[in-house]
């Protein structure tokens, strides 16, 4: 299995010292992701996308990708996902397959514009908030709350449970907590969005989707994509330990998403829809 850190040689300078010592690095690396259906009837498969990430839970990013972008048309489509064969053995596990069931369809159309992108650039070319709202198949609720307390308390969980950042400082994280504020789960990935489709990636695998019950902390700031693909999630707390932009806001607000940004131990700003946050 590829490894997420590697080791690399490097030369550290503290003032005027200098010494040759062994670092700890995060691996990024591309990973094509292939699709199998029907079409007519046909067995088909279709390159869909190739993005580079950190090598790990490349199943879950896989299924993630593909629900939060809409290219899933139920989170429930999929039957196998698995490494292709056809592949040559030194690179079998950058390419990943995902096999539809036989009476599942794909938004192909949705797949298009996806076949380069990046682990940081996120998704391309989407400006109409009318139609991310449109493609997600959960709907927002207000029968969900937490106090501030609660949320004050996430960011020490989720510096606990980042593994690879504690030994590399170059890895983004998010964590998935639940109504009581523990958490239950952290992915990391060296792309934001990467690490977001891993963890909603993980539950539409599990068949746990809507996490309406849940609040989500992403490690940097907050852009249009990611409060995107929470709302495909149902997810409906966002909290991000640095700031959010102005589209992300405008999402947030219009999909009825509470969302926080400058999350700190004991301060937060809270920029739209703060009734669910509890004095």
């Amino acid at each position: 299995m590829a490894l997420s850190v590697t080791h690399k040689k490097i030369l550290k300078i503290f003032i005027d010292e200098k010494s040759e010592v062994d670092d700890l690095i995060a691996v990024e690396e591309p990973m094509e992701l292939r699709l199998n259906y029907l079409d007519d009837e046909i067995p088909t498969e279709k390159s869909i996308s190739v993005t580079m990430r950190t090598p790990g839970n490349d199943f879950e990013l896989a299924a993630g990708f593909l629900f939060t972008e809409g290219i899933l048309l139920s989170p429930t489509d999929i039957q196998e996902v698995n490494y292709c064969k056809k592949a040559l053995a030194e690179e079998s596990e950058n390419v990943v397959k995902v096999i539809l069931k036989k009476d599942s369809r794909a938004n192909l159309s949705s797949a298009e514009r996806n076949f380069y992108i990046s682990g940081s650039c996120g998704v391309c070319g989407k400006t109409s908030i009318d139609a991310i709202a449109q493609s997600s198949c959960f709907q927002i609720g207000f029968d969900f709350s937490m106090s501030q307390e609660q949320i004050f308390g996430l960011i020490t969980q989720m510096q606990a449970a980042q593994v690879n950042f504690k030994y590399t400082g170059g890895i983004h994280a998010c964590a998935l907590f639940d109504k009581a504020g523990k958490i239950l789960m952290v992915r990391e990935d060296i792309g934001r969005h990467n690490a977001l489709d891993k963890l909603i990636g993980h539950f539409v695998l599990k068949n746990e989707l809507p996490l309406h019950k849940n609040v989500l902390l992403l490690s940097g700031r907050i852009s249009f994509e990611l409060i995107q693909k929470a709302a495909m999630a149902g997810i409906t707390i966002v909290c991000g330990v640095g700031a959010p932009s102005s589209l992300a806001i405008d999402t947030a607000d219009k999909l009825g998403i509470t969302l926080i940004g400058f999350l700190k131990a004991q301060s937060m700003n809270i920029y739209t829809h703060a009734t669910r946050i509890n004095s």
